[in-house]
């Protein structure tokens, strides 16, 4: 069957590019493997900069979550550093924040399918578990970290000790609020961190991310925990409710982004950049690809792809370079313990959450339309 245009994916990504398209008078058709929404790993910090693309595309931040995030606290070597955000934030479940998009995109028309997954892509032909092929004149990719067949992105991007996330659930607690509170906190250790900020409903995730060669020095996710826990008094009193199943996902490439497509191809969210996650714009990064890619589209039709991946491409390419920066510095036991320090110096910490921020540009720039798009109704 024939479908304009068609996303892969319906987390925050694909939902911003279906809400953006169909507010536009399209009728996106988007498949999704999950039959259910569910909690996907990751560490839910919605920034001030992020807050804003989700009123652009009609979505209340108190409807996720009206608490909000104020500062950042940073620990490392047994030092504590803490300061003010710029402006702010908060921090929302993976399970929330995808029920209010789907649900945004289904009301303004957009029809999403799910328990459909996708395992081969050829061209513009999407290839179903169930045999099933669909072709679209535009196909937007936002399968988040999860690799496409025919549009997987290239091993060697993922290093030689790639980074594993790692996830548990810390139940609400008052000691947990109290420890917690209005921050979004860094844990480092050597090759990895650890961060935990209260969600909407007073739990926490407390998300990793680990080299490979961490893991298996531990032995296990579970007894790296423990480690991790007996070095770290803080950390050990985040944890001290116990967890559950440790969820995992493997190879995240940090830093890596496309600026190369085909006509009719959008590559969106983690398809697009995967940045570092300590800098909490892996969200933002999803949105904005989203949104601006679905409106390339309405502006140039699917001819428009190559045009703006390179425009996304060059509009993320600083704050990944500066998260990939931090991270580095994070990532070595020498200059780990003295991050807490620098975090104390005044304007700082605003600094580097400021410039690992996806900048807001118009999605059209420097773009000229070529042609009205044409939908399915």
């Amino acid at each position: 069957m024939r479908q304009q245009p068609l996303i892969v994916g319906a987390g925050p990504a694909g939902t911003a590019a279906a809400i953006t398209l169909a507010h536009a008078g399209a009728r996106p058709l988007v498949v999704e493997r999950t039959r259910e929404t569910g909690d996907a790993l990751c560490g839910g910090f919605v920034s001030w900069r992020t807050i804003a693309t989700l009123e652009q595309l009609g979505v209340d931040a108190d409807a996720l979550n009206p608490a909000r995030i104020t500062r950042a606290r940073v620990f490392a070597g047994g030092r504590c550093g803490e300061a003010m955000l710029p402006r702010p934030a908060l921090a929302v479940s993976r399970h929330r924040l995808d029920t209010v998009l789907q649900a945004r995109a289904e009301t303004l028309g957009a029809r999403i399918e799910r328990g459909v997954t996708v395992r081969a892509i050829d061209g513009h032909a999407v290839h179903t578990g169930d045999g099933a092929t669909i072709t679209a004149d535009a196909l937007l990719l936002a399968s988040g970290k999860h690799d496409v067949r025919g549009l997987a992105r290239p091993a060697e991007a993922r290093g030689s000790d790639p980074t594993l996330g790692l996830r548990v659930r810390l139940a609400p607690s008052r000691g947990l609020r109290a420890a917690v509170g209005d921050a979004i906190e860094l844990h480092l250790f050597n090759r990895g961190y650890c961060g935990i900020v209260l969600q909407e409903d007073g739990s926490a995730n407390a998300c990793m991310a680990v080299h490979r060669s961490r893991l298996r020095a531990a032995g296990s996710p579970d007894a790296l925990l423990h480690e991790l826990a007996a070095a770290s008094p803080a950390l050990a009193d985040r944890l001290s409710g116990g967890w559950g199943v440790i969820d995992a996902v493997a190879n995240v490439p940090y830093g890596w982004r496309t600026g190369d497509t085909t006509p009719g191809i959008f590559r969106l969210g983690d398809q697009a950049a995967v940045i570092p996650s300590l800098a909490g714009e892996g969200i933002g990064i999803a949105l904005a690809s989203g949104l601006s890619s679905a409106q390339a589209f309405l502006d140039m039709g699917p001819g428009g792809s190559p045009a703006w991946q390179r425009q996304f491409a060059r509009a993320v390419a600083a704050p990944l370079r500066h998260a990939g920066l931090v991270w580095s510095l994070a990532d070595r036991r020498w200059a780990a313990p003295v991050l807490p320090l620098l975090a104390r110096v005044p304007g700082a910490l605003a600094a580097v959450a400021t410039v690992t921020r996806v900048p807001m540009l118009p999605p059209s720039r420097g773009l000229t339309p070529r042609r009205s798009a044409r939908f399915c109704r």
